[in-house]
């Protein structure tokens, strides 16, 4: 059985660990909110790309739907995930997700070029079979996104001009609310054509239209690179939004079996508290019985 001294030292570590729980579950709230304001402000920005794309769109549309599309040759797939652990199923289950959807395009193996964002599901990548050509840490806030976007468009670039890349996928997890997220996926690369013909015949806002002087096909590169930036920041900032809210839910079971944790040992100091006291007790009642 153990001692008063042994059991007040578990209790003491585990109110120590209590406090360690309850700061991760703290900062995890927080960093979600701040994630989720980051993703908040894309919104006029990428509002303002597609109004653009959306003029240019409108006289250059015709020329775009008589080109066929591409089939998939060789695909990059970019798979965000994270470097820090505590955060239960997030990194297998987009790795499986964005694996399995590779599989189902019809992309082999050899034909794949995979740039993992974090260590931790670059592991599980790796562990399923599939190389990892491009390793990239995450971010610690919203202020080392953007070098990041800037450093995987460069990649996309050299993989295209360099391996025939012509494809390209982004699969991360997105948040949803609370502790909630779902494994998510976007065609970066080449854009949607669906989605282009929505926008080249979407309602003005405004009876007159604007107007541009410059080349259109120079503007339309311009927006697709914006187009790019919005898409992959959004895809940093919902995956790290989703990575502090499963961080969230395993402090939160942490700190529940914690708390029942320093119950029971309180219920079994309180016991044996109880005991040694009775036993000494009894000692000094037999002791004055031996001498009288």
């Amino acid at each position: 059985m153990q001692t008063t001294e042994s059991l007040k030292r578990r209790i003491k570590s585990a109110g120590d660990l209590l406090s360690v729980v309850k700061t991760m579950k703290a900062l995890a709230a927080v960093s979600i909110r701040q994630y989720q304001k980051a993703v908040e402000s894309l919104d006029d920005y990428n509002r303002t790309v597609e109004m653009g794309l959306q003029i240019v769109l409108k006289e250059r549309m015709g020329a775009m739907t008589q080109s066929k599309n591409m089939a998939v040759k060789r695909m990059g797939a970019i798979i965000f995930g994270s470097d820090q652990g505590l955060c239960g199923q997030l990194n297998e289950q987009i790795s499986v997700y964005a694996l399995d959807s590779l599989k189902e395009a019809g992309v082999k193996k050899e034909n794949r070029k995979v740039l993992a964002v974090g260590a931790r599901v670059a592991d599980y990548v790796e562990d399923a079979g599939q190389p990892v050509d491009e390793l990239m840490a995450t971010p610690s806030s919203t202020a080392g996104i953007t070098p990041l976007v800037q450093e995987i468009i460069m990649v996309i670039e050299e993989w295209h001009f360099r391996n025939n890349v012509d494809h390209f996928m982004l699969f991360y997890n997105d948040y949803i609310s609370g502790a909630n997220y779902r494994p998510y996926h976007v065609q970066l690369l080449p854009v949607s054509r669906d989605w282009l013909k929505e926008m080249a015949h979407k309602k003005w806002d405004s009876k007159s239209l604007p107007i541009f002087r410059m080349d259109g096909s120079k503007i339309f590169s311009s927006l697709i690179r914006e187009y790019l930036f919005v898409s992959l920041y959004r895809a940093f900032a919902e995956s790290l939004a989703s990575e502090n809210a499963s961080r969230l839910a395993s402090m939160q079971n942490a700190e529940k079996n914690i708390e029942e944790q320093m119950m029971d040992l309180n219920v079994q100091f309180h016991r044996t508290r109880q005991m040694t006291i009775t036993e000494e007790l009894l000692d000094i009642v037999a002791g004055f019985e031996a001498l009288s």
